[in-house]
């Protein structure tokens, strides 16, 4: 069993290897630039009008048919934020700095600038080729525009599998995982009747569908991420005065070699723009694919209206999450002494909220991940129903929620491996299907710039 284990750990050390390499990053990025040039840098020059599409417009309260197949567009982007935000904005920017240095930050919001026009264009051809399934509701993502625009089913069908796959990983036992052990270091709560509780919680939420999951993420997100924002402005306004040299820090360690400081070895810039832009993938999921077959369900009159709510998503899931997750550890020194993940945010965190840091992160990571597992449950569904039918749902969801169970008790450090591996592998086809129909994004865009006259 150990060899076996032992090959395992190999063969995704390779892949991993490749997948987030310079290489593949390189090109993952430049699709974003290639995208912002083709548009003229809306995420830039219509930043206002698209606030105004979008965040500004949710604030009205809209209702949508019950027999329409679709939900709200604000429930689509919470649906898609439940699938993003989580561990990486906790933990996974502790990582970063830990390993990489102040200077990753900079490059997690260079990822996450050309990432926005990634995940508009996804979303895009999201809705360009979507269709209802036997229920009447909307179904899309890159299994079906590769397929349907580039009529490469078994390239679709790759994604599809490496889609269901990651659901187990990364969308499920990874975040079981977290919630379990946030539960028993805060809670004292045995990590079994975590999951349980969870599974529970997640089956009768995901047997309502689509519908019921929007409903729930549109409360749980906003609202928790009103807690952990409120939590961390408070440690970083008690340090305020340490927030120019900390902006400054981020800046210079960007462009020059990192001295050790600590526990910290001597980091790269090299070193601090692969892990910057690698993390910021991994938190936003620009690139994926994986938050389209969300916003494929939107109530929208135009795929480029609900490309708009893709970037608003990239903007606040790293450059507003993950910097104040950065700041609030930078600010206190934390980051020194050794610590990395979220035992780091906790302690930088109970500097200001003594003895209250480990809660606040806790039921943070809990309810993140809880709404993480609720948006792969549905991305995991839509996958198999595209490879096998809609019949075999049932058996997916079983396994699914069994899952949750054994990802709360086991030790998971080679399914994290794995998770970042199979992430990798899902760019790959997703990347092929937004290059092969760049020139359908580029024409929709200008058609929809002018039906919202921005």
């Amino acid at each position: 069993m150990n060899n076996v284990t032992k090959v395992i750990e190999i063969m995704n050390s390779y892949i991993n290897g490749f997948v987030w390499s310079p290489f593949m990053l390189a090109i993952l990025l430049g699709t974003g630039l290639y995208f912002s040039i083709r548009t003229g840098f809306i995420q830039i020059f219509k930043f206002k009008a698209i606030m105004k599409e979008t965040i500004i417009k949710s604030l009205k309260k809209r209702h949508v048919k019950k027999d329409s197949g679709s939900i709200t567009p604000f429930q689509a982007l919470s649906t898609a934020l439940a699938g993003t935000i989580g561990t990486g904005n906790i933990a996974g920017v502790a990582t970063a700095i830990t390993i990489a240095g102040p200077g990753a930050i900079f490059w997690m919001w260079v990822s996450a600038f050309f990432g926005m026009m990634i995940k508009y264009a996804e979303i895009v051809l999201a809705i360009k080729y979507r269709k209802k399934n036997s229920h009447g509701e909307w179904i899309g993502g890159p299994m079906i525009f590769i397929e349907e625009g580039l009529n490469m089913k078994w390239l679709a069908c790759v994604y599809a599998f490496l889609g269901v796959v990651a659901s187990f990983g990364v969308g499920n036992m990874t975040q079981a995982n977290s919630i379990a052990s946030a539960m028993r270091d805060a809670f004292n709560v045995c990590p079994l009747t975590t999951g349980i509780i969870l599974s529970v919680l997640v089956g009768i939420t995901v047997a309502g569908g689509i519908r019921k999951i929007a409903s729930i993420t549109e409360k749980v997100v906003p609202l928790m991420s009103i807690f952990y924002i409120a939590s961390a402005m408070l440690v970083i306004l008690f340090n305020i005065k340490n927030v120019p040299s900390v902006a400054a820090l981020i800046l210079t360690s960007a462009f020059k070699p990192f001295a050790p400081i600590g526990g910290l070895a001597g980091v790269t810039v090299a070193t601090a723009i692969q892990k910057g832009v690698s993390r910021g993938i991994f938190t936003n999921e620009a690139g994926l694919g994986s938050a389209s077959i969300a916003h494929a369900a939107a109530d929208t009159d135009h795929p480029s209206r609900q490309g708009l709510w893709g970037i608003f998503e990239v903007f606040f899931d790293t450059i507003v999450m993950c910097s104040i997750t950065a700041f609030a550890i930078l600010v206190t020194e934390k980051w020194t002494g050794g610590l990395t993940g979220s035992s780091l945010t906790v302690s930088a965190f109970d500097t200001v909220l003594h003895g209250v840091g480990k809660y606040v992160v806790a039921i943070s990571l809990a309810f993140f991940a809880f709404s993480s597992i609720l948006a792969w449950s549905l991305y995991g569904k839509r996958c198999v129903e595209y490879m096998v039918g809609e019949k075999y749902n049932k058996y997916y969801l079983f396994v699914f929620l069994l899952a949750i169970v054994l990802g709360s008790v086991a030790e998971l450090h080679l399914v994290w491996e794995i998770s970042d591996a199979l992430n990798g592998l899902m760019v790959i086809p997703n990347l092929i299907g937004l290059i092969g129909l760049s020139g359908v994004v580029i024409s929709t865009t200008r058609e929809g710039m002018k039906k919202m006259k921005l």
